[in-house]
């Protein structure tokens, strides 16, 4: 009984006559829809619901209750089979008839394997002539069908010979190929014979689509397989019936074929008897805290999966995920190096963003917990870094040494925050502190690349009142600063004819006639003081234009090609491989329209040589005889706020990885991501590199490119989604190819800025899907009647749902605000801010809603049962076992005693 039920494909042929000749011919098949031959015979229809009449149901439950049922029966040919049923049915029909009810069973089948000589793209590499003995038929395939599926028969026929119905169940006991009985090569398990007289075709007919649709709902298969007796049989005819949904003839339209939906409720979610599916919520944070217990956990959580965490990531996916995740992150080191030297006079530039990012991404990816995890260096990081820069210049105390002991403190106390547990704090962190740091990162990925856009329209103004049939009285010249105007000056000699790359910053009057002022470029002239005129000198439309339209490009194809899986057009692998690598075609297409166009759009700037950015400091920081020495002991002040700012953020960034609707089965180590985060600042600040932690956009960006979807859906089924391939592999090439950019500036210098700005918005924009808050934003927008059919609308009132929102919106203004000043070296205290927001919304939320707008515990079923919860409670009458480990759910008089998990009474707490 505990073994998993098959799939079953079903198939329904009926018995044809031509003259004194009969063939079976299949007319309707069921692998999860149901999909019919259309009239004329040369294509199925499109899979749709099964819409069954009540009538026919209660006449099927007729037939098994009258006609012969045959469990568990010995055969392996179909004459032994119906040679077994005719017998069985001699006190139905006569000994006459038996040879004339065996003949018509055994006529020949034929099924639809006949293509049309005209084929479409879509079909051109499914086979045309394959049997169906040796493989499946082209229209179905055998991806279509797990390799454990059996098959269940349905036959339907309209004989002259029989005065009453002939109907025969049959479960064999051992499933069995019976030769061509079945479009495809699954043995067969079940059989359902309907023979009847003539003139109730179209009743015989709906009868076996009845049936067929019962032998594919998982759970009368179930009761099918299991069943002892007929009567096992017709109880599970009645359950089907107490689900059954009416609809009422005057309503609808009987002719229309429903659509498959996009997602449909499991078996254990229809199963009485599974009402809750919890398990283990959160078990890596569930046990009492004790020294290094969470750490110890966590490692002996991910030894058993190591080798499978390389094994996995050979995968045509993952090379796609490599070069989105690569381009990525490249993009963020270079604008944050850009910006880390700005504030900290190029003690920390690009090249030291490059070999951060590369050395700490590869180390956490080859020994962290959660390897799906992206670190990256974060806003608040880089203002502390100015702050710390402009602290040191204007007190004298040397920025490295004393970022260096900072470091040093920092790691320290992470680890004393792992060696203490202290990661179960997040265990009071729900999807209201989720959401809000989520959604707050997602904001700035989008306004940064927002921002970058504009600020190219300024950089390259556009000539309103340029007419292009005047070009010819256009121009624009450098004019010469008046000679009687102060210069500084300073030793510097000009040849007879200088050129403009010999320029020096620092000139003399005396050479003031040496220079060309009409050879001189734009960024020359403004550079020595010269004055640009004319009506053309802020003319550069091109370059703004060229690369808005590279960077809307990249975004709009980026998005098109990711819904490119669910499009009607071409087969499935074709349109998986072309989402999956939806990201890179777009960066190439426009990469390649640029180089076609030719202008003179802004460029990647990679390093070209290994070396630090400023020329004074080496590759080594030493941690003595710069400062006082008083200055390593209060170091451990700032490097408090840093430990803060470093927990939260990569706490939270990991909670959202291990999100439940991720379906992550390896497990999330909290404790072992912080250690190495902790061990790294070290290693980081002895390098004199930046810091890391983990980034929330580019992990959700990296989970997405990993999704898993199922390749045996049925026709018309949406993939369901499996999990995420969990490896170590794509994350580890991402961060080597980082370290490795500096020898690929050659290629790299072809990327558009505008182009991976692009990708920077589809990665803000994609990491914002899904998330409730989002939804729920919008549904202020809506009216009620086109509001989507959310679970929680359905129990909460709308009112106390934009309540609810409303309160979420203040908080991410409230983050932005901060986040955009000075003030933003106290993000992580904020962060923290959020959480007691949420504890004081209490006072105004009842439980029953913030169960339903905050964090989903119970399956749907069991949270509306009026017998167990109240309006406005959420504690269940509870009884604990003796030894506490675990307690069952009673007072509901509609559903038996349920076993919870040992952590739920508190969690209904």
């Amino acid at each position: 009984d505990d073994l998993p039920t098959p799939t079953l494909f079903t198939e329904m042929d009926t018995l044809q006559h031509d003259g004194d000749d009969m063939e079976w011919k299949e007319s309707a098949r069921w692998v999860k829809f149901e999909e019919k031959v259309e009239e004329g015979g040369e294509r199925w229809s499109k899979p749709h619901v099964s819409t069954l009449t009540l009538h026919s149901l209660f006449e099927l439950r007729t037939c098994i209750q009258t006609g012969s049922v045959l469990l568990d029966l010995e055969g392996y040919s179909l004459p032994e089979i119906v040679g077994e049923c005719v017998f069985v049915a001699d006190g139905l029909i006569g000994p006459e008839l038996r040879e004339k009810v065996s003949f018509v069973l055994l006529r020949k089948h034929r099924h639809q394997h006949k293509k049309p000589m005209h084929r479409s793209l879509a079909d051109m590499g499914k086979s045309n002539n394959c049997p169906a003995s040796e493989c499946v038929c082209a229209s179905v395939g055998l991806r279509k069908i797990p390799r454990d599926a059996e098959a269940s028969n349905v036959l339907i026929g309209e004989v002259d010979f029989l005065d009453k119905p002939f109907v025969a169940f049959v479960r064999l006991a051992q499933a069995t190929t019976l030769g061509g009985l079945t479009e495809v090569p699954v043995p067969t398990r079940f059989l359902f014979v309907l023979l009847g007289p003539h003139g109730k075709g179209k009743s015989y007919n709906e009868i076996g689509r009845a049936i067929a649709t019962l032998m594919v709902d998982d759970l009368f298969s179930d009761v099918a397989y299991k069943a002892r007796d007929r009567d096992d049989l017709i109880a599970g005819i009645d359950e089907f019936l107490d689900e059954v949904i009416v609809l009422p003839p005057g309503e609808w339209d009987p002719k229309i074929r429903i659509e498959p939906p996009k997602k449909v409720p499991s078996a254990d979610m229809r199963d009485l008897g599974e009402l809750v599916a919890m398990g283990e919520l959160g078990s890596p944070l569930c046990a009492f805290p004790r020294f290094c217990g969470g750490l110890w956990l966590d490692i002996k959580r991910k030894v058993p999966w190591i080798l499978s965490d390389f094994s996995q990531g050979f995968h045509i996916q993952s090379i796609s995920a490599v070069l989105f995740i690569y381009l990525g992150c490249i993009t963020n080191a270079i604008t944050f190096g850009g910006l880390l030297g700005d504030a900290t006079d190029n003690y920390q530039g690009v090249m030291e963003s490059f070999l951060g990012t590369a050395l700490a991404g590869t180390v956490f990816c080859l020994l962290g917990g959660q390897p799906l995890i992206i670190l990256s260096s974060t806003g608040p990081i880089l203002i502390f870094e100015k702050l710390l820069y402009e602290f040191c210049k204007s007190n004298t105390i040397d920025y490295m040494e004393l970022r260096l002991w900072i470091g040093l403190h920092s790691c320290l106390q992470c680890l004393i925050l792992v060696a203490t547990d202290a990661s179960y704090i997040i265990k009071y962190i729900t999807r209201f502190t989720e959401e809000g740091f989520s959604s707050l990162i997602s904001f700035i990925f989008i306004s940064d690349a927002i921002k970058k856009m504009v600020g190219s329209f300024k950089y390259y103004p556009i000539n309103r009142g340029f007419k292009p049939d005047y070009v010819t009285s256009y121009k624009c010249e450098c004019i010469a600063p008046d000679q009687g105007e102060p210069f500084s000056s300073s030793p510097s000699s000009f040849s007879s004819t200088p050129s403009p790359s010999s320029f020096s910053p620092f000139y003399s009057p005396s050479s003031f006639n040496c220079l060309d002022w009409s050879q001189l470029s734009k960024k020359e002239c403004v550079k020595y003081g010269g004055a640009l005129l004319g009506n053309t000198c802020k003319y550069v439309p091109d370059l703004a234009l060229m690369s808005f339209i590279l960077f809307f490009g990249t975004y709009s194809m980026t998005v098109s090609l990711k819904k490119f899986k669910t499009s009607r057009y071409f087969p499935t692998m074709l349109r998986k491989l072309i989402s999956d690598f939806s990201i890179f075609m777009s960066i190439m297409t426009f990469v390649g329209l640029d180089m076609l166009v030719g202008l003179d759009t802004p460029k990647l700037i990679v390093p070209t040589e290994f070396k630090p950015t400023r020329p004074d400091r080496g590759w080594l920081v030493m941690p003595f005889g710069k400062n006082p020495w008083w200055v390593y002991v209060a170091s451990a002040v700032p490097a408090l706020l840093v430990t803060i700012l470093i927990f939260m953020d990569q706490q939270i960034s990991a909670v959202i990885v291990n999100r439940k609707e991720n379906k992550l089965k390896k497990g999330c180590g909290y404790h072992l991501d912080l250690f190495w985060v902790g061990i790294l600042m070290a290693v980081c600040s002895f390098l004199g590199l930046p810091w890391y932690v983990a980034a929330t956009v580019i992990s959700i960006a990296h989970i997405d490119s990993l999704k898993m979807e199922s390749e045996s859906s049925a026709p018309g089924e949406q993939p369901q989604f499996l999990g995420v391939r969990e490896q170590r592999l794509t994350g580890i090439l991402v961060f080597v190819l980082n370290g490795v950019s500096i020898f690929l500036a050659p290629v790299l210098q072809y990327i558009p800025m505008p182009v991976l700005y692009g990708v920077f918005l589809y990665m803000g924009v994609a990491s914002l899907a899904g998330i409730q808050f989002w939804e729920r934003i919008k549904l202020y927008l809506m009216p009620a009647k086109h509001q989507p059919d959310f679970s929680f609308l359905r129990h909460v009132p709308l009112r106390r749902v934009h309540l609810f929102t409303l309160v979420q919106i203040i908080c991410l203004a409230v983050l932005w605000i901060l986040k955009s000043t000075v003030a933003a070296i106290i993000f992580p205290v904020m962060i923290l801010g959020l959480m007691v927001v949420r504890k004081m919304m209490d006072l105004i939320f009842s439980q029953h809603d913030l169960a339903w707008l905050d964090d989903i515990l119970l399956c749907e079923r069991v949270r509306s049962c009026p017998h167990i919860f109240g309006a406005s409670s959420l504690t269940p009458l509870l009884s604990h076992s003796p030894d506490g480990s675990s307690c069952t759910l009673i007072g509901c008089p509609r559903f038996p005693p349920l076993s919870l998990s040992p952590r739920l009474p508190s969690l209904l707490q």
